[in-house]
């Protein structure tokens, strides 16, 4: 089964990151570095994100479409990453997002076959 991970960060994550010591953060990193190549047998793809401030929104309704620069999610949270898992089901999904050492919130989708 293929799974999306959307992993989002939020105001508080953010906050707490820049506040870390170069070194603290440099050891969170390493932490994300090393689930990912713990994990490798089951990611087929992904990426990290640029900062919602590139981002532009389509927003689609009666009329004209309006455009704005600015992340699509309204509120302190945004999507900073996603990565492709294929995986047995969806608990086998559920044990990787569990030892996730990133930001706080991860949504699991699955992928239309």
């Amino acid at each position: 089964m293929k799974y999306v991970l959307l992993f989002v960060e939020t105001e508080q994550f953010m906050n707490d990151l820049h506040a870390m010591s170069e070194a603290d953060r440099a050891r969170a990193f390493d932490r994300v570095h090393q689930w990912f190549a713990d994990n490798a047998h089951a990611i087929r793809g992904g990426s990290k994100l640029q900062h919602p401030d590139t981002a532009t929104t389509v927003r689609l309704g009666e009329g004209e479409p309006i455009i704005t620069d600015g992340p699509f999610v309204e509120g302190k949270e945004v999507v900073s990453g996603y990565t492709e898992i294929e995986v047995a089901d969806l608990d086998e999904a559920l044990r990787m997002v569990r030892t996730w050492p990133g930001c706080p919130v991860v949504e699991i989708r699955p992928l239309q076959s």
